[in-house]
């Protein structure tokens, strides 16, 4: 499979995006908090998606290159709105996980011209510190620098016990390698969840909307999904699926995950 990776930069923007896929419709996927960038994993993300690539063309967008002292989740949503908009993106279906279905809530909120259909995993509308600790045990390590301790409790919180145990040696590996300047662009990204909430603009999203989440979520919780759920499925917008056993990560760890976006975005109508 050809996998194209560049970069974006215009109108104040630069930004990198990975392209694969031939199909007529367009995805647009926007991945979660990560220590280091999802775009050097280009080969894994591209396989992990590999069962829609007829019917899709799938955009990766990482976050801004540049990124300022602060950086909120409705910065990073208006930033890669202008990166879609700027390669010339329309009528898209948007997958956002965990950090990136906040960003994708704000996007077809706020855009819904946009957007075709939304599918979001393992994430919310509102982001409460204090109900979340997880966020902030990270930015504590990545403050201290202890890389190899904060890839484990990455991991033991996305994924089930049995998971994160097999991948103890690649995440001591990792955590070994982080530099500073990915350390601090963590911080920025983790603490851009601070204050979060886009309730009051999710009945301005117009499309179908699919909710993924799992009962066992350790990073923001199974109530999340549930409030998203709530506030769209007034308008007959939405539906929602709720894994067990599958922790934070599903869009990960749930091996039905793909066919379930592909059926949802595929659908001809409610």
């Amino acid at each position: 499979m050809d996998i194209y990776v560049n970069k974006f930069t215009a109108d104040g923007v630069s930004m990198k995006y990975m392209k694969f896929g031939k199909g007529a419709k367009t995805m647009v996927i926007i991945p979660g908090l990560s220590i280091k960038s999802v775009i050097e994993s280009a080969d894994a993300v591209a396989n992990q998606y590999r069962s829609m690539t007829d019917d899709f063309t799938v955009y990766l967008f990482d976050r801004r290159d540049d990124l300022p002292d602060s950086y909120t989740i409705e910065e990073m949503a208006e930033d890669t709105f202008i990166a879609v908009k700027g390669l010339g993106l329309e009528n898209i279906y948007l997958f956002g996980a965990s950090q990136g279905g906040m960003i994708s809530l704000v996007i077809a909120a706020r855009h819904p011209e946009l957007v075709a259909r939304l599918a979001v995993g393992s994430t919310c509308a509102r982001f409460d510190a204090s109900d979340n600790p997880a966020i902030g045990e990270w930015i504590r390590l990545a403050k201290e620098r202890k890389g190899v301790e904060l890839f484990m409790d990455f991991a033991s919180r996305l994924y089930p016990a049995s998971i994160a145990e097999s991948l103890k040696d690649f995440l001591i590996s990792s955590g070994s390698s982080v530099t500073d300047e990915e350390f601090e662009r963590f911080i920025t990204l983790a603490e851009g969840t601070a204050g979060f909430d886009i309730r009051d603009e999710l009945p301005a999203v117009r499309c179908p909307v699919l909710v993924l989440g799992s009962e066992d979520d350790a990073v923001v919780g199974k109530e999340g999904s549930y409030e998203i759920y709530s506030i769209l499925s007034r308008g007959g917008r939405a539906r929602i699926h709720m894994y067990c056993d599958k922790g934070h990560a599903s869009f990960d760890t749930a091996e039905d995950y793909r066919d379930r976006l592909t059926a949802f975005f595929l659908k001809a109508s409610e």
